[in-house]
Protein backbone atom coordinates (compact mmCIF):
# COMPACT_ATOMS: atom_id res chain seq x y z
CA UNK A 1 0.00 0.00 0.00
CA UNK A 2 2.32 2.20 0.63
CA UNK A 3 4.62 1.24 -2.39
CA UNK A 4 1.41 2.42 -4.08
CA UNK A 5 0.77 5.85 -2.39
CA UNK A 6 4.65 6.58 -3.53
CA UNK A 7 4.20 5.70 -7.18
CA UNK A 8 1.12 8.27 -7.39
CA UNK A 9 2.89 10.54 -5.41
CA UNK A 10 5.76 10.60 -8.20
CA UNK A 11 2.97 10.41 -10.64
CA UNK A 12 1.54 13.71 -9.75
CA UNK A 13 4.88 15.34 -8.92
CA UNK A 14 6.08 14.25 -12.43
CA UNK A 15 2.88 15.78 -13.79
CA UNK A 16 3.37 19.10 -12.18
CA UNK A 17 6.82 19.41 -13.71
CA UNK A 18 5.90 18.54 -17.28
CA UNK A 19 3.09 21.14 -16.73
CA UNK A 20 5.30 23.75 -14.96
CA UNK A 21 7.92 23.02 -17.84
CA UNK A 22 5.36 23.36 -20.99
CA UNK A 23 4.36 26.76 -19.03
CA UNK A 24 8.30 27.59 -18.89
CA UNK A 25 8.55 26.45 -22.88
CA UNK A 26 5.54 28.86 -23.77
CA UNK A 27 6.56 31.89 -22.24
CA UNK A 28 10.00 31.64 -23.27
CA UNK A 29 7.86 31.70 -26.76
CA UNK A 30 6.55 34.35 -26.51
CA UNK A 31 9.08 36.17 -25.09
CA UNK A 32 10.93 35.30 -28.42
CA UNK A 33 8.17 36.38 -30.56
CA UNK A 34 8.03 39.99 -28.58
CA UNK A 35 12.17 40.26 -28.91
CA UNK A 36 11.80 39.35 -32.89
CA UNK A 37 8.55 41.72 -33.15
CA UNK A 38 10.53 44.68 -31.50
CA UNK A 39 13.66 44.16 -33.44
CA UNK A 40 11.45 44.07 -36.81
CA UNK A 41 10.09 47.34 -35.85
CA UNK A 42 13.36 48.75 -34.88
CA UNK A 43 14.64 47.33 -38.06
CA UNK A 44 11.53 48.93 -40.04
CA UNK A 45 12.34 52.07 -38.59
CA UNK A 46 16.23 52.04 -39.59
CA UNK A 47 14.93 51.01 -43.25
CA UNK A 48 12.77 54.09 -43.57
CA UNK A 49 15.08 56.53 -42.22
CA UNK A 50 17.41 55.26 -44.52
CA UNK A 51 14.85 55.43 -47.24
CA UNK A 52 14.03 59.24 -46.62
CA UNK A 53 17.48 60.12 -46.22
CA UNK A 54 17.93 58.42 -49.72
CA UNK A 55 15.42 60.43 -51.16
CA UNK A 56 16.32 63.80 -49.61
CA UNK A 57 20.10 63.22 -51.17
CA UNK A 58 18.32 62.53 -54.12
CA UNK A 59 16.47 65.51 -54.39
CA UNK A 60 19.69 67.58 -53.78
CA UNK A 61 21.18 65.86 -56.32
CA UNK A 62 18.17 66.71 -58.20
CA UNK A 63 18.16 70.47 -58.01
CA UNK A 64 21.47 70.82 -58.39
CA UNK A 65 22.06 69.29 -61.49
CA UNK A 66 18.52 71.14 -63.19
CA UNK A 67 20.62 73.92 -61.73
CA UNK A 68 23.34 73.50 -63.89
CA UNK A 69 21.74 72.39 -66.54
CA UNK A 70 19.52 75.99 -66.37
CA UNK A 71 22.88 77.55 -66.03
CA UNK A 72 24.49 76.01 -68.83
CA UNK A 73 21.03 76.56 -71.13
CA UNK A 74 22.08 80.02 -70.96
CA UNK A 75 25.50 80.16 -71.76
CA UNK A 76 24.71 78.25 -75.02
CA UNK A 77 22.14 78.98 -77.61
CA UNK A 78 19.77 76.34 -78.08
CA UNK A 79 20.04 74.64 -81.67
CA UNK A 80 16.52 73.18 -83.32
CA UNK A 81 16.60 70.10 -84.71
CA UNK A 82 17.30 69.47 -88.04
CA UNK A 83 14.44 67.67 -89.01
CA UNK A 84 11.95 70.62 -87.56
CA UNK A 85 10.08 71.59 -90.83
CA UNK A 86 7.75 74.56 -89.48
CA UNK A 87 4.82 76.28 -91.48
CA UNK A 88 6.65 79.21 -91.59
CA UNK A 89 9.49 77.11 -93.70
CA UNK A 90 6.91 75.81 -96.13
CA UNK A 91 5.82 79.04 -96.62
CA UNK A 92 8.90 80.62 -97.07
CA UNK A 93 10.71 77.69 -99.24
CA UNK A 94 7.02 77.59 -101.52
CA UNK A 95 7.34 81.54 -101.85
CA UNK A 96 11.02 81.59 -103.19
CA UNK A 97 10.16 79.10 -105.87
CA UNK A 98 7.42 80.81 -106.95
CA UNK A 99 9.40 83.93 -107.12
CA UNK A 100 12.62 81.68 -109.16
CA UNK A 101 10.26 80.96 -112.24
CA UNK A 102 9.05 84.45 -112.89
CA UNK A 103 7.62 83.09 -116.33
CA UNK A 104 5.37 80.53 -115.13
CA UNK A 105 4.36 83.21 -112.41
CA UNK A 106 3.13 85.28 -115.28
CA UNK A 107 1.46 82.45 -116.94
CA UNK A 108 -0.36 81.29 -113.68
CA UNK A 109 -1.32 84.67 -113.01
CA UNK A 110 -2.83 85.74 -116.07
CA UNK A 111 -5.52 82.64 -115.93
CA UNK A 112 -6.15 83.51 -112.21
CA UNK A 113 -6.11 87.05 -112.57
CA UNK A 114 -8.72 86.68 -115.84
CA UNK A 115 -10.99 84.28 -114.16
CA UNK A 116 -11.05 86.36 -110.83
CA UNK A 117 -11.18 89.76 -112.36
CA UNK A 118 -13.85 88.99 -114.76
CA UNK A 119 -15.91 86.87 -111.79
CA UNK A 120 -16.36 90.36 -109.94
CA UNK A 121 -16.11 92.54 -113.01
CA UNK A 122 -19.76 90.63 -113.95
CA UNK A 123 -20.99 91.07 -110.09
CA UNK A 124 -20.21 95.09 -110.59
CA UNK A 125 -21.36 95.52 -113.48
CA UNK A 126 -24.63 93.58 -113.09
CA UNK A 127 -25.08 95.64 -110.14
CA UNK A 128 -24.22 99.03 -112.50
CA UNK A 129 -25.87 97.57 -115.16
CA UNK A 130 -29.23 96.52 -113.50
CA UNK A 131 -29.19 100.45 -111.78
CA UNK A 132 -28.84 102.42 -114.90
CA UNK A 133 -31.50 99.81 -116.13
CA UNK A 134 -33.74 100.22 -113.36
CA UNK A 135 -33.61 103.96 -113.05
CA UNK A 136 -34.22 104.56 -116.85
CA UNK A 137 -37.14 102.19 -116.19
CA UNK A 138 -38.65 103.77 -113.32
CA UNK A 139 -38.34 106.80 -115.14
CA UNK A 140 -40.42 105.67 -117.85
CA UNK A 141 -42.90 102.49 -117.44
CA UNK A 142 -42.84 103.40 -113.60
CA UNK A 143 -43.84 106.85 -113.82
CA UNK A 144 -46.42 105.73 -116.64
CA UNK A 145 -50.58 105.08 -116.70
CA UNK A 146 -52.49 104.17 -119.39
CA UNK A 147 -56.27 104.81 -119.92
CA UNK A 148 -57.72 102.81 -122.66
CA UNK A 149 -61.41 101.70 -123.14
CA UNK A 150 -62.16 98.49 -122.66
CA UNK A 151 -62.98 95.65 -125.70
CA UNK A 152 -65.46 93.13 -126.46
CA UNK A 153 -65.21 90.40 -128.69
CA UNK A 154 -67.70 90.24 -131.48
CA UNK A 155 -69.29 87.49 -132.79
CA UNK A 156 -67.03 87.82 -136.21
CA UNK A 157 -63.90 87.34 -133.61
CA UNK A 158 -63.11 91.71 -134.14
CA UNK A 159 -62.60 94.00 -131.32
CA UNK A 160 -64.96 96.65 -130.32
CA UNK A 161 -64.29 99.50 -127.23
CA UNK A 162 -67.63 98.82 -124.97
CA UNK A 163 -67.18 102.73 -123.90
CA UNK A 164 -65.29 105.84 -124.98
CA UNK A 165 -62.92 108.23 -122.94
CA UNK A 166 -64.32 111.99 -122.31
CA UNK A 167 -62.85 114.84 -124.03
CA UNK A 168 -61.93 116.05 -120.83
CA UNK A 169 -60.27 113.19 -119.32
CA UNK A 170 -56.91 115.74 -119.31
CA UNK A 171 -58.70 118.05 -116.54
CA UNK A 172 -60.18 114.98 -114.87
CA UNK A 173 -56.82 113.06 -114.03
CA UNK A 174 -55.01 116.15 -113.22
CA UNK A 175 -56.61 116.59 -109.93
CA UNK A 176 -55.46 113.16 -108.80
CA UNK A 177 -52.73 113.41 -106.22
CA UNK A 178 -49.41 112.25 -107.96
CA UNK A 179 -50.24 113.34 -111.43
CA UNK A 180 -47.86 115.66 -113.21
CA UNK A 181 -49.41 115.70 -116.70
CA UNK A 182 -51.47 114.25 -118.93
CA UNK A 183 -52.32 114.09 -122.19
CA UNK A 184 -55.18 112.67 -124.84
CA UNK A 185 -53.89 110.29 -127.77
CA UNK A 186 -55.88 109.12 -130.89
CA UNK A 187 -55.01 107.46 -133.99
CA UNK A 188 -56.56 108.92 -136.68
CA UNK A 189 -57.46 106.66 -139.92
CA UNK A 190 -56.41 108.62 -143.62
CA UNK A 191 -58.58 106.24 -145.30
CA UNK A 192 -57.97 106.87 -149.21
CA UNK A 193 -56.07 110.55 -148.26
CA UNK A 194 -52.08 110.41 -147.94
CA UNK A 195 -49.86 113.08 -146.46
CA UNK A 196 -47.44 114.40 -148.53
CA UNK A 197 -45.00 117.17 -148.42
CA UNK A 198 -46.21 118.53 -151.22
CA UNK A 199 -49.96 119.83 -152.91
CA UNK A 200 -49.99 117.47 -155.95
CA UNK A 201 -48.88 113.97 -155.88
CA UNK A 202 -46.74 112.62 -159.07
CA UNK A 203 -48.21 109.68 -160.77
CA UNK A 204 -44.79 108.72 -161.69
CA UNK A 205 -43.21 108.85 -158.02
CA UNK A 206 -43.06 105.27 -156.62
CA UNK A 207 -45.96 104.76 -154.03
CA UNK A 208 -44.60 105.18 -150.41
CA UNK A 209 -46.69 104.42 -146.98
CA UNK A 210 -48.25 107.72 -145.37
CA UNK A 211 -46.92 108.35 -142.10
CA UNK A 212 -49.20 107.88 -139.25
CA UNK A 213 -51.37 110.42 -138.45
CA UNK A 214 -52.05 110.92 -134.89
CA UNK A 215 -54.33 113.63 -133.01
CA UNK A 216 -52.84 114.53 -129.10
CA UNK A 217 -53.52 117.47 -126.79
CA UNK A 218 -50.69 119.51 -126.53
CA UNK A 219 -49.15 117.84 -123.11
CA UNK A 220 -48.19 114.89 -125.45
CA UNK A 221 -44.50 115.34 -125.53
CA UNK A 222 -44.47 116.37 -121.82
CA UNK A 223 -46.27 113.36 -120.98
CA UNK A 224 -43.95 111.35 -123.20
CA UNK A 225 -40.66 112.85 -121.71
CA UNK A 226 -40.07 113.92 -125.66
CA UNK A 227 -37.47 116.94 -126.80
CA UNK A 228 -38.11 119.34 -129.46
CA UNK A 229 -35.35 119.22 -132.21
CA UNK A 230 -36.40 122.24 -133.88
CA UNK A 231 -39.61 124.47 -133.74
CA UNK A 232 -41.99 124.40 -130.97
CA UNK A 233 -45.33 122.23 -130.26
CA UNK A 234 -48.68 123.53 -130.93
CA UNK A 235 -49.79 124.86 -127.42
CA UNK A 236 -53.73 124.77 -125.95
CA UNK A 237 -55.22 127.83 -127.98
CA UNK A 238 -53.73 125.95 -131.78
CA UNK A 239 -56.01 122.95 -129.97
CA UNK A 240 -58.75 124.28 -128.80
CA UNK A 241 -59.24 126.86 -132.24
CA UNK A 242 -58.70 123.60 -134.00
CA UNK A 243 -56.03 125.53 -136.07
CA UNK A 244 -54.22 123.33 -138.90
CA UNK A 245 -51.09 123.11 -137.50
CA UNK A 246 -48.84 119.51 -136.94
CA UNK A 247 -45.46 118.93 -135.33
CA UNK A 248 -43.44 116.01 -137.19
CA UNK A 249 -41.85 113.15 -135.05
CA UNK A 250 -37.53 113.00 -136.50
CA UNK A 251 -38.32 109.65 -138.76
CA UNK A 252 -41.80 111.04 -140.00
CA UNK A 253 -40.04 114.43 -140.99
CA UNK A 254 -36.80 112.34 -142.84
CA UNK A 255 -39.33 110.18 -144.99
CA UNK A 256 -40.92 113.82 -145.83
CA UNK A 257 -37.64 115.23 -146.22
CA UNK A 258 -38.70 118.85 -144.15
CA UNK A 259 -35.76 119.42 -142.18
CA UNK A 260 -36.40 123.14 -140.81
CA UNK A 261 -39.65 124.51 -140.05
CA UNK A 262 -37.97 128.28 -140.39
CA UNK A 263 -39.48 129.07 -144.05
CA UNK A 264 -42.98 127.78 -142.66
CA UNK A 265 -42.98 124.76 -144.18
CA UNK A 266 -46.58 122.97 -144.68
CA UNK A 267 -47.87 119.44 -145.20
CA UNK A 268 -50.51 118.21 -147.02
CA UNK A 269 -53.29 115.44 -145.53
CA UNK A 270 -55.66 115.05 -148.05
CA UNK A 271 -54.68 118.30 -150.04
CA UNK A 272 -55.30 119.56 -146.89
CA UNK A 273 -52.46 122.28 -145.63
CA UNK A 274 -51.14 121.90 -141.83
CA UNK A 275 -48.32 123.88 -141.00
CA UNK A 276 -45.07 122.56 -139.40
CA UNK A 277 -44.45 124.25 -136.38
CA UNK A 278 -42.18 121.62 -135.24
CA UNK A 279 -39.87 118.44 -135.18
CA UNK A 280 -39.72 116.31 -132.21
CA UNK A 281 -37.08 113.49 -130.95
CA UNK A 282 -36.61 111.15 -128.13
CA UNK A 283 -39.25 109.98 -127.15
CA UNK A 284 -38.84 107.71 -123.84
CA UNK A 285 -42.46 106.46 -124.47
CA UNK A 286 -44.43 105.46 -127.24
CA UNK A 287 -41.25 105.63 -129.24
CA UNK A 288 -43.58 104.44 -132.36
CA UNK A 289 -44.61 108.01 -132.05
CA UNK A 290 -41.35 109.20 -134.01
CA UNK A 291 -42.77 108.08 -137.40
CA UNK A 292 -46.17 110.09 -136.98
CA UNK A 293 -47.65 113.32 -137.80
CA UNK A 294 -49.20 115.15 -134.65
CA UNK A 295 -51.93 117.36 -135.44
CA UNK A 296 -54.23 119.12 -132.27
CA UNK A 297 -57.55 116.93 -131.12
CA UNK A 298 -59.77 119.31 -132.17
CA UNK A 299 -57.90 119.52 -135.87
CA UNK A 300 -58.46 116.02 -136.05
CA UNK A 301 -62.25 116.22 -134.55
CA UNK A 302 -63.12 118.56 -137.17
CA UNK A 303 -61.57 117.96 -140.29
CA UNK A 304 -61.17 113.79 -140.33
CA UNK A 305 -64.12 113.31 -137.83
CA UNK A 306 -62.42 111.76 -134.83
CA UNK A 307 -64.91 110.23 -132.98
CA UNK A 308 -62.96 109.47 -129.35
CA UNK A 309 -59.73 109.31 -127.59
CA UNK A 310 -57.67 106.55 -128.24
CA UNK A 311 -55.85 106.81 -124.89
CA UNK A 312 -54.70 108.94 -121.95
CA UNK A 313 -51.24 108.91 -121.06
CA UNK A 314 -50.46 109.81 -117.58
CA UNK A 315 -47.41 111.11 -116.06
CA UNK A 316 -46.79 110.64 -112.24
CA UNK A 317 -44.45 111.16 -109.72
CA UNK A 318 -42.05 107.95 -109.17
CA UNK A 319 -44.01 105.46 -106.30
CA UNK A 320 -47.51 106.59 -106.64
CA UNK A 321 -48.48 103.81 -109.51
CA UNK A 322 -50.85 101.61 -107.66
CA UNK A 323 -52.19 104.60 -106.07
CA UNK A 324 -52.96 106.59 -109.68
CA UNK A 325 -54.08 103.55 -111.04
CA UNK A 326 -56.69 102.74 -108.68
CA UNK A 327 -58.45 106.14 -108.78
CA UNK A 328 -57.87 107.14 -112.91
CA UNK A 329 -60.63 105.04 -113.64
CA UNK A 330 -63.18 106.55 -110.94
CA UNK A 331 -61.86 110.25 -112.48
CA UNK A 332 -62.24 109.44 -115.88
CA UNK A 333 -65.42 106.78 -115.78
CA UNK A 334 -67.36 107.96 -112.24
CA UNK A 335 -70.66 105.81 -113.55
CA UNK A 336 -68.90 102.83 -114.51
CA UNK A 337 -65.21 102.42 -113.77
CA UNK A 338 -64.99 98.80 -114.79
CA UNK A 339 -65.29 99.43 -118.54
CA UNK A 340 -61.87 101.19 -118.59
CA UNK A 341 -58.31 99.36 -118.30
CA UNK A 342 -55.95 101.03 -116.95
CA UNK A 343 -52.19 99.66 -116.64
CA UNK A 344 -50.20 101.17 -113.84
CA UNK A 345 -46.38 100.04 -112.72
CA UNK A 346 -45.84 98.19 -109.72
CA UNK A 347 -43.40 99.47 -107.23
CA UNK A 348 -40.04 100.61 -108.20
CA UNK A 349 -37.90 98.64 -106.07
CA UNK A 350 -39.78 95.70 -106.68
CA UNK A 351 -38.68 96.46 -110.86
CA UNK A 352 -35.21 96.94 -109.90
CA UNK A 353 -34.55 94.31 -108.07
CA UNK A 354 -36.31 92.22 -111.09
CA UNK A 355 -34.21 94.05 -113.62
CA UNK A 356 -31.32 93.05 -111.25
CA UNK A 357 -31.41 89.39 -110.49
CA UNK A 358 -31.70 88.59 -114.27
CA UNK A 359 -28.64 90.52 -114.80
CA UNK A 360 -27.20 89.14 -112.46
CA UNK A 361 -27.74 85.73 -113.46
CA UNK A 362 -26.49 86.58 -117.16
CA UNK A 363 -23.28 87.92 -116.14
CA UNK A 364 -22.67 85.15 -112.95
CA UNK A 365 -22.51 82.33 -115.89
CA UNK A 366 -20.23 84.35 -117.72
CA UNK A 367 -18.06 84.54 -114.96
CA UNK A 368 -17.91 80.89 -113.37
CA UNK A 369 -16.55 79.70 -116.90
CA UNK A 370 -13.65 82.35 -117.28
CA UNK A 371 -13.62 81.27 -113.33
CA UNK A 372 -13.36 77.83 -114.72
CA UNK A 373 -10.67 78.47 -116.74
CA UNK A 374 -8.52 79.90 -114.59
CA UNK A 375 -8.68 77.12 -112.19
CA UNK A 376 -7.64 74.61 -114.94
CA UNK A 377 -4.74 76.71 -115.77
CA UNK A 378 -2.95 76.72 -112.22
CA UNK A 379 -3.81 72.76 -111.71
CA UNK A 380 -1.92 72.36 -115.29
CA UNK A 381 0.40 75.03 -113.97
CA UNK A 382 1.03 72.92 -110.80
CA UNK A 383 1.19 69.54 -112.67
CA UNK A 384 4.12 70.69 -114.81
CA UNK A 385 6.11 71.95 -111.98
CA UNK A 386 5.38 68.73 -110.16
CA UNK A 387 6.72 66.49 -113.13
CA UNK A 388 10.04 69.09 -113.14
CA UNK A 389 10.63 68.84 -109.94
CA UNK A 390 10.61 65.22 -109.78
CA UNK A 391 14.47 64.71 -108.88
CA UNK A 392 14.08 67.66 -106.21
CA UNK A 393 10.96 65.91 -104.72
CA UNK A 394 12.81 62.24 -104.17
CA UNK A 395 15.81 63.99 -102.75
CA UNK A 396 14.33 66.04 -100.70
CA UNK A 397 12.33 62.83 -99.38
CA UNK A 398 15.56 60.65 -99.55
CA UNK A 399 16.63 63.61 -96.72
CA UNK A 400 13.77 62.79 -94.51
CA UNK A 401 10.98 65.13 -95.77
CA UNK A 402 7.48 63.63 -95.17
CA UNK A 403 4.28 62.83 -97.78
CA UNK A 404 2.76 65.11 -96.08
CA UNK A 405 5.54 68.12 -95.70
CA UNK A 406 5.85 67.71 -99.73
CA UNK A 407 2.57 67.96 -101.11
CA UNK A 408 1.90 71.19 -98.49
CA UNK A 409 4.93 72.78 -100.20
CA UNK A 410 2.72 72.27 -103.41
CA UNK A 411 -0.56 73.34 -101.88
CA UNK A 412 0.57 76.74 -100.38
CA UNK A 413 2.49 77.21 -103.79
CA UNK A 414 -1.11 77.08 -105.37
CA UNK A 415 -2.92 79.07 -102.79
CA UNK A 416 0.00 81.77 -102.64
CA UNK A 417 -0.52 81.86 -106.47
CA UNK A 418 -4.26 81.86 -106.41
CA UNK A 419 -4.28 84.66 -103.63
CA UNK A 420 -2.06 86.68 -105.79
CA UNK A 421 -4.46 86.20 -108.67
CA UNK A 422 -7.19 87.11 -106.77
CA UNK A 423 -6.44 90.34 -105.07
CA UNK A 424 -5.07 91.69 -108.98
CA UNK A 425 -7.78 90.44 -110.56
CA UNK A 426 -10.37 91.93 -107.99
CA UNK A 427 -8.54 95.34 -108.44
CA UNK A 428 -8.54 95.21 -111.96
CA UNK A 429 -11.72 94.22 -112.05
CA UNK A 430 -12.77 97.26 -109.51
CA UNK A 431 -10.64 99.84 -111.51
CA UNK A 432 -12.88 98.66 -114.77
CA UNK A 433 -15.79 99.13 -113.14
CA UNK A 434 -14.91 102.85 -111.89
CA UNK A 435 -13.18 103.69 -115.28
CA UNK A 436 -16.17 102.05 -117.33
CA UNK A 437 -18.51 103.92 -115.44
CA UNK A 438 -16.97 107.35 -115.61
CA UNK A 439 -16.49 107.31 -119.40
CA UNK A 440 -20.33 106.52 -119.80
CA UNK A 441 -21.73 108.43 -117.11
CA UNK A 442 -22.94 105.86 -114.75
CA UNK A 443 -23.04 105.49 -111.05
CA UNK A 444 -20.84 103.05 -110.32
CA UNK A 445 -21.67 100.23 -107.62
CA UNK A 446 -19.21 98.03 -106.42
CA UNK A 447 -19.94 95.61 -103.12
CA UNK A 448 -16.44 95.90 -101.45
CA UNK A 449 -17.48 92.38 -100.19
CA UNK A 450 -17.91 90.89 -103.13
CA UNK A 451 -14.15 92.65 -103.90
CA UNK A 452 -12.65 91.30 -100.84
CA UNK A 453 -14.38 87.84 -101.83
CA UNK A 454 -13.08 87.47 -105.00
CA UNK A 455 -9.50 87.98 -103.09
CA UNK A 456 -10.37 85.00 -101.16
CA UNK A 457 -12.14 83.03 -103.82
CA UNK A 458 -8.39 83.49 -105.74
CA UNK A 459 -7.15 81.74 -102.54
CA UNK A 460 -9.83 78.82 -102.89
CA UNK A 461 -9.77 78.03 -106.76
CA UNK A 462 -5.81 77.61 -105.95
CA UNK A 463 -6.08 75.16 -102.99
CA UNK A 464 -8.76 73.06 -105.09
CA UNK A 465 -6.44 73.30 -108.13
CA UNK A 466 -3.27 72.29 -106.35
CA UNK A 467 -5.09 69.58 -104.64
CA UNK A 468 -4.19 66.84 -107.16
CA UNK A 469 -0.69 68.02 -108.82
CA UNK A 470 0.26 67.68 -104.28
CA UNK A 471 -1.13 64.65 -103.83
CA UNK A 472 0.92 62.90 -106.81
CA UNK A 473 3.86 64.85 -105.23
CA UNK A 474 3.31 62.99 -102.23
CA UNK A 475 3.35 59.63 -103.95
CA UNK A 476 6.50 60.08 -105.32
CA UNK A 477 8.84 57.16 -104.02
CA UNK A 478 12.48 58.89 -103.15
CA UNK A 479 14.30 55.67 -105.62
CA UNK A 480 11.53 56.34 -108.37
CA UNK A 481 12.70 60.21 -108.27
CA UNK A 482 16.47 59.79 -107.66
CA UNK A 483 16.61 57.54 -110.59
CA UNK A 484 14.65 60.05 -113.38
CA UNK A 485 11.62 58.98 -113.09
CA UNK A 486 12.45 55.15 -114.32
Amino acid sequence: MATDREARAADKSAAREAKQAARDEAKAARTAAKDAKAESKVEAKAAKREKKSTQRIDKRAAKKAESALTDARGLVTPVPHADRFTFQDLLVEATTDIGSRPGRLVMTLFGTVLGIGALVATFGFAQTAAHQIARQFDAVKATQVVVTPGEAQTASGASVATTRLPWDAVERVSRLVGVEAAALIAEVPLGEDTITAVPVNDPSAPITASPLLIGATSELLEVLRGTIETGRMFDTGHDARGDRVAVLGSRAAERLGINRVDSQPSIFIGGVPYAVLGIYDDLQARGDLLDAVVIPMEAARRDRGLGAPGELQIRIQMGTGPQVGSQAAIAVSPDSPETLEVSAPTASSDLGQNVQADVNVVFLILGAIVLLAGALGIANVTMLTVIERIPEIGLRRALGATRRQIAGQFVVESVVIGLLGGILGAAIAVLSIVGISLLQSWTPIVDPWIAVGGAALGAVVGLIAGGFPARRAARVEPVTALRGGR
